[in-house]
């Protein structure tokens, strides 16, 4: 259950599992050996797990260079806006005080790995609200993880624009059902402004799903 990231630990830094992680590491290996110009950033970090090894692996390339950026509201998630987003229609976690980690919380974690420096960037607020301005140039890599259709299609929208080519987006959650990030990713990518052409690839391993580079490769997730 833990590997695969279906619970919600009590103490850990991040809820994604070690599948999800080995991911991680994997798309974080590719663009960092590849060279891949622009910086790392997570929308939706939860206690920061994810982004914390975002950092860890800039130290250990030694790449001096790349930034990290930190996407949350860092109270929890937003009521959902079922008029406006049809798809968040009954998808409300917004009263789960387990989700509402401050940013005292996930500070004090990249502190504890002695990684929490300058090129460590938060933005506080709803994704609407901070994403527009966000002083971001360029983009290697994207993790998307805000849950919510709305808050999925607002990463993309303000972010997708910013991925190098040759960068990575992992779109994580990817629900079975119509509702929420699966039909967002599709929707932004096939037939929005991010629209690129290509098929999902539907692959048995159930590794997060990824896009690289302008044309899209979209993978279930673990879990």
């Amino acid at each position: 259950m833990r590997a695969d990231g279906r619970d919600w630990p009590f103490s850990a830094e991040t809820m994604i599992g070690r599948r999800r992680l080995d991911n991680l590491i994997e798309c974080l290996t590719t663009v960092l050996d590849d060279g891949i110009p622009g910086d790392l950033i997570e929308t939706g970090v939860w206690r920061g797990g994810a982004t914390i090894l975002m950092r860890g692996a800039l130290a250990a390339w030694e790449d001096e260079a790349r930034s990290v950026w930190v996407a949350d509201s860092f109270r929890g998630l937003p009521t959902p806006d079922g008029t406006t987003w049809p798809a968040d229609q009954g998808v409300d976690l917004s009263d789960i005080d387990a989700l509402a980690v401050p940013r005292s919380v996930v500070e004090a974690n990249f502190e504890r790995y002695g990684l929490l420096d300058e090129r460590v960037h938060f933005l506080e607020g709803w994704f609407a609200d901070t994403l527009p301005t966000a002083p971001i140039k360029q983009l290697a890599l994207l993790r998307l993880d805000g849950d919510l259709y709305q808050s999925t299609w607002e990463a993309l929208e303000h972010l997708y624009p910013k991925l190098s080519v040759g960068g990575i987006v992992i779109v994580d959650p990817w629900p079975t059902t119509e509702n929420g990030t699966t039909s967002t990713t599709k929707s932004f990518l096939w037939t929005g402004p991010g629209s690129g052409g290509g098929e999902p690839d539907e692959r048995a391993d159930r590794k997060p799903p990824f896009k690289r580079g302008r044309v899209p490769n979209l993978l279930p997730p673990v879990g």
